[in-house]
C-alpha cells in the first residue's frame, strides 16, 4: 500500500494572511493596532467585503451593531460578501446558512431544528465607531483597558461640522502616504492648484517634539490647507497655525489655526489594505463655512488627496527606507525623520516582501 504523506501544520503558521505582502514579524507587530476600514454611512446592513493588512474580512450591521468577521464561511469557505442581509443577519451564497449578533450562526436552512455546532460561528473582531469610521484590529492586546484609537481634536466640540470625506485608494504603501501628509516642503510643487503658493517655498525652522503615541509638531507659515485665493497670496499678516499630531503607526491628525478663532482639523487615516495598497480616510472638523454643501468639502479635498496620491504611487522603493542611509535628507525632513524613526523604534523593519 502506497504511504500517504501528511503535511503537519507549522506553528503559527496560519496566523498569518494567505499571499502576505508584509514580514511576517512586521505583520504581527502591526496587526495589533486599530485601524479604520469603512465610513459608517456604508454599513446600512451588508455585507460588505474590505481588507486589512491582507486578511480578507466582511462588515455587516444587525440590530444597530456592527459585526466585523474573517469573509470566509466555515461551512465550505465561501466569501459571505456574496451573500445578502435578511433583516436578521447575513446569509451565505451557497446554503444559506446565516450569521447574525457576534458573528454567530443562527440559522442553517438544511437542518433548521438541529442544534448549531460552535465550529459555524464567525471568527470575529473588535469594534469601535468613530469620527464616522469602522475601525478594528486584527490582533488586540488582551491587556488593555480600552481601544487605542487616535484621538481627533475638535470633533466633539460645540460649534464644530463633523464631515467624514469619501475614502480615497492610493497604490502605495501606508507609510509613504503619511509621511507625504506631514511633509511641509511639497505645498507650493505638489499642491499649487489646490491650496499651495509656488513663490512661497520656505518652511520655517521647526523641530519635532515626542509624545506617548508618537510625536507632534508646531510651526507657523503664511501658507494654508484652504483655498484662499491667489489674491490672498502674500498677504501681509496672513499667517497659520499647524498643529501635527502623529499616532503610530499610520495616522496624523492636522490642526489649522486660521486667524482668529476659525479651526479645523483634519485627520488622515492610512489604513494598510496590503503593503502596497492604502486606503485613505479623511474625517474632518470645522467651525467655519458650516452652511456650505458638504459635497464642496468632498471634492476641494479628493482633489488635494489626488495631487499626493500621484507622488506616492510613483515612489522607489515603494516600501518606506526606514534606514536614514538610504535616502538624503534636508532640514524640513524633520517631520519625516522623526516618522521613520518612530517606525524604527516600534521595531518594525522594511514592511513587505518582494
Amino acid at each position: 500500500m502506497a504511504t500517504i504523506s501528511v503535511i503537519q501544520p507549522v506553528a503559527g503558521a496560519f496566523d498569518l494572511p494567505l499571499n502576505c505582502t508584509f514580514d511576517a514579524d512586521d505583520w504581527m507587530k502591526l496587526a495589533r493596532h486599530w485601524y479604520p476600514i469603512a465610513l459608517s454611512r456604508e454599513i446600512v446592513d451588508g455585507p460588505v467585503a474590505v481588507k486589512l493588512l491582507d486578511q480578507l474580512l466582511v462588515v455587516y450591521r444587525v440590530d444597530g451593531q456592527v459585526v466585523v468577521a474573517d469573509d470566509l464561511c466555515p461551512h465550505r469557505g465561501t466569501p459571505l460578501s456574496m451573500g445578502k442581509h435578511d433583516g436578521k443577519g447575513i446569509t451565505c451564497a451557497y446554503h444559506g446558512l446565516r450569521f447574525g449578533t457576534d458573528g454567530r450562526c443562527n440559522l442553517i436552512p438544511a437542518q433548521p431544528h438541529d442544534a448549531i455546532p460552535k465550529k459555524l460561528h464567525l471568527r470575529t473582531y473588535p469594534v469601535q465607531e468613530a469620527y464616522g469610521l469602522i475601525w478594528t484590529c486584527l490582533r488586540p492586546d488582551s491587556d488593555a483597558a480600552e481601544p487605542d484609537i487616535p484621538s481627533m481634536p475638535h470633533w466633539e466640540d460645540h460649534g464644530f461640522q463633523q464631515i467624514t470625506c469619501p475614502s480615497l485608494d492610493i497604490f502605495g504603501f501606508a507609510g509613504r502616504q503619511i509621511e507625504g501628509f506631514l511633509d511641509v516642503a511639497h505645498f507650493g510643487f505638489v499642491h499649487a492648484d489646490t491650496f499651495g503658493d509656488p513663490n512661497n517655498t520656505l518652511v520655517p525652522p521647526y523641530l519635532p517634539k515626542p509624545t506617548e503615541k508618537g510625536f507632534e509638531v508646531e510651526y507657523r507659515s503664511s501658507v494654508g490647507n484652504y483655498p484662499i485665493g491667489k489674491e490672498d497670496r502674500g498677504k501681509a499678516g496672513f499667517e497659520w497655525l499647524r498643529h501635527f499630531r502623529v499616532h503610530l503607526p499610520f495616522t496624523a491628525t492636522l490642526v489649522i489655526h486660521f486667524p482668529g478663532e476659525s479651526r479645523m482639523t483634519i485627520m488622515n487615516a492610512a489604513s494598510p489594505i496590503s503593503a502596497k495598497v492604502t486606503r485613505l480616510f479623511a474625517p474632518i472638523a470645522r467651525n467655519f463655512d458650516t452652511d456650505l454643501p458638504v459635497q464642496d468639502v468632498y471634492d476641494f479635498n479628493d482633489k488635494i488627496f489626488r495631487e499626493d496620491k500621484r507622488i506616492v504611487e510613483a515612489q522607489k522603493p515603494e516600501c518606506l527606507p526606514l534606514d536614514p542611509r538610504m535616502e538624503a535628507h534636508i532640514m524640513a525632513d524633520r517631520s519625516s525623520i522623526a516618522y521613520r524613526r518612530g517606525l524604527r523604534d516600534m521595531g518594525l523593519s522594511r514592511f513587505f516582501v518582494a
